[in-house]
């Protein structure tokens, strides 16, 4: 992945690079050229003739950062709270008791019943990433498991059911099946 796990850049990488484009503002007001500047700051060219196109229509502000990118949250930080001790309540709490596992159905349901906000799953697997959940594979092991009768099974019935392999006889690379002798 390109960025961490949250997404994008963190405040101080996106203060990083707006110091390097407003050093940039301060270089093409001294009269330095793009590739100039580009050597200069350790940029591509491609950069630093965009940030000089930008600087020469609007100045500096327009090499200001603009924010993170991206979809803005449609919950509010309360909401996201209260989204989080939800989930961490568990499924049965809210209705599902055949399996303890949120599925991103089960919890694009949960939002529209919290907040009555209409997610895709897609959207739901965005915010629950933002907000630090990863997809897990349930170890689906029964209860009634009995590693002994396995171990057992394995050892003295499937080498009597196992199909005996064939004799191996020289083969052909041709596609075309040897004729009997």
């Amino acid at each position: 992945m390109r960025y961490p796990d949250g997404g994008g850049l963190t405040p101080a990488a996106r203060a990083r690079r707006e110091q390097v484009r407003l050093e940039a503002a301060g270089l093409f007001a001294a009269g330095m050229s793009p590739p100039q500047v580009a050597r200069k700051l350790r940029v591509s060219r491609k950069s630093a003739y965009v940030w000089h196109k930008a600087w020469r229509t609007a100045g500096t502000q327009a090499l200001e950062s603009k924010g993170p990118g991206g979809q803005r949250c449609r919950l509010s930080e309360g909401q996201v709270q209260r989204l989080e001790a939800a989930l961490d309540a568990g499924p049965a709490v809210w209705g599902w008791i055949e399996d303890q596992r949120w599925t991103l159905a089960r919890v694009t349901v949960l939002v529209g019943r919290l907040f009555h906000l209409s997610y895709t799953p897609r959207g739901i697997c965005y915010l629950l990433h933002r907000l630090g959940w990863s997809p897990q594979v349930a170890q689906r092991r029964a209860a009634e498991r009995d590693e002994e009768a396995i171990t057992t099974w394995v050892k003295d019935t499937w080498p009597r059911v196992e199909p005996r392999r064939g004799i191996r006889t020289r083969g052909s690379a041709s596609p075309t099946k040897q004729a009997s002798r």
